[in-house]
């Protein structure tokens, strides 16, 4: 299924399952429980993140051609790092560069990500049953301030990463059971009509099923968590001359099969 939390035409958050066309068909229930089908198909105004995350957890370093560009070993571990939920962003919301990082010339960036929503409390789950923990996928933007994040804050990475706004996830939750395998997908960053990453998910150094293992080692991951898995080359910071984010800019998260994710950009 393909399911959105949004708001109707009468102004109430809902969560429905897309028909496409700025319409949803209504659901009722819970998103962890069960959500069934109720009513009759309505217009949708306003699409909103897929969930108000429990956590999110994030990924570092997870693409073997995002770790060449970054002239980095591959890690030993997932590297692993939080934004506070307080950064989440909904679709066609602006991306707020802060302003404390203009302070120092443009420095934020934009990372393509496969995001993964934990269904049911997971500690200590096996690799081999970790997707079944998994209640969907959708997509992400890791917002990051690179110069909060690289010079700052003594190398901890939540400063940078931890922005308001920093955080775009949707519109689209898809259901673990039509992704059965979540490292196959094809992931792009465009901005301002430009490809800038474009890859697939099978690049990942720690696949998804690792990465929910590896996150709930004595770990208890609450249903509603977010896992950002890590973003492929192409990143703004590592071309030449860097690309980074800017007031008037649009970026686009695309995922296959799952869809597009939009932000405009704007001085804060």
């Amino acid at each position: 299924m393909r399911i959105i939390r949004f708001v109707d035409k009468a102004g109430e958050t809902r969560y429905g399952e897309d028909l496409g066309e700025g319409r949803a068909q209504p659901l009722e229930g819970d998103l962890f429980e069960g959500l069934e089908p109720s009513g009759d198909p309505v217009g949708v105004d306003r699409l909103l993140a897929p969930l108000m995350p429990t956590n999110i957890f994030c990924i570092g370093l997870n693409y073997r051609e995002h770790a060449e560009e970054s002239n980095s070993p591959l890690p030993e571990d997932p590297i692993m790092f939080m934004k506070p939920t307080s950064t989440l962003l909904d679709p066609g919301e602006p991306i707020l560069v802060p302003k404390c990082c203009n302070e120092h010339g443009e420095e934020v960036d934009y990372e393509c990500e496969l995001a993964i929503v934990i269904g049911k409390p997971a500690r200590d789950v096996s690799e081999a049953d970790a997707l079944s923990y998994v209640l969907g996928y959708t997509a992400a933007n890791d917002v990051s301030a690179r110069h909060w994040q690289i010079n700052r804050c003594g190398g901890q990475w939540v400063r940078g990463k931890g922005f308001d706004t920093f955080c775009p996830l949707g519109p689209v939750l898809v259901t673990a059971d039509e992704i059965p395998d979540p490292n196959t997908l094809g992931i792009k960053t465009i901005l301002n009509g430009e490809v800038m990453q474009s890859h697939n998910t099978r690049d990942m150094i720690f696949n998804c099923a690792q990465l929910v293992s590896f996150i709930s080692k004595d770990t208890t991951v609450l249903p509603g968590t977010v896992i950002l898995t890590g973003t492929p080359q192409g990143v703004g910071i590592a071309r030449k001359p860097p690309v980074l984010l800017k007031d008037g800019d649009e970026v686009t998260i695309e995922l296959e099969q799952i869809g597009s994710l939009t932000n405009p950009v704007k001085d804060a």
